[in-house]
């Protein structure tokens, strides 16, 4: 299973594609353009995945992390600086967007 990790900022969006061993497969920044509003942010994440997705044949596991909290009952991002995010279900959007399942958790966690 190869896996797709996505680092959301608030001024860019990193993707990385490693494989089952953790080398690096391909890997791309774009800018976040958080003044375009949520749903492009949304929309940005889904083509940055599908570009990485394009780029192995094998099974894929999808990571992304945010800016902010996630409120485990409502799914509800709050406390994030991209202020466009919250009070919003970016899990759920995003995989209705990309028809798969994401983990995704606090940026300052998936560093620690």
């Amino acid at each position: 299973v190869h896996k797709i990790g996505i680092d959301l900022g608030g001024t860019k969006i990193e993707g990385i594609l490693l494989d089952e061993k953790y080398n690096t497969i391909y890997r791309k920044r774009i800018e976040t353009h958080q003044e375009n509003g949520y749903d492009s942010i949304v929309k940005s994440i889904t083509s940055l995945v599908n570009e990485l997705k394009a780029k192995t044949n094998e099974d894929i596991s999808i990571g992304l992390c945010t800016p902010g909290i996630t409120d485990t009952k409502s799914g509800l991002i709050k406390n994030s600086n991209t202020q466009c995010l919250i009070g919003m279900s970016l899990k759920n959007d995003v995989e209705n967007g990309l028809d798969h399942e994401i983990i995704m958790e606090n940026d300052a966690n998936c560093f620690a």
